[in-house]
């Protein structure tokens, strides 16, 4: 069963990421706001998104998925960022929806680099 839970963190995470990216790359209004209120529109909407697509696919493949999930807390804490300082957390009536699933993405993407932390190269020899 231990063996099972590291895949699906990996797996949640990959799905949030790569569902995300129809609003992305399809420039869903709310998307677009997000990316227009921050100054990033467009590319950095679909900068972004590149990036997420790359993460949830490096996420999915055994030998890179301490680069998946390094990559994932770097876009999500740049997100969460946003959120605290741009957005609020409640964006355009959603809740906190928004942001409650960056958290959830961040704290899950540092349990799974914390459990591959074995595979990082330049770490092995320390952990």
């Amino acid at each position: 069963m231990k063996k099972y839970i590291p895949l699906a963190l990996r797996i949640i995470v990959a799905l949030i990421l790569i569902q995300t990216l129809r609003f992305k790359f399809s420039a869903h209004p709310d998307s677009v706001y997000i990316f227009e209120t921050v100054g990033l529109e467009p590319i950095g909407r679909i900068g972004i998104g590149i990036l997420e697509l790359i993460a949830g696919i490096l996420l999915l493949i055994p030998k890179t998925v301490w680069v998946g999930a390094s990559l994932t807390l770097g876009i999500i804490g740049g997100a969460i960022i946003m959120h605290l300082t741009q957005l609020g957390i409640d964006v355009k009536g959603d809740g906190g929806l928004l942001f409650g699933t960056a958290v959830f993405t961040f704290i899950l993407s540092a349990i799974i680099l914390f459990l591959y932390k074995k595979d990082i190269p330049f770490l092995n020899n320390r952990v």
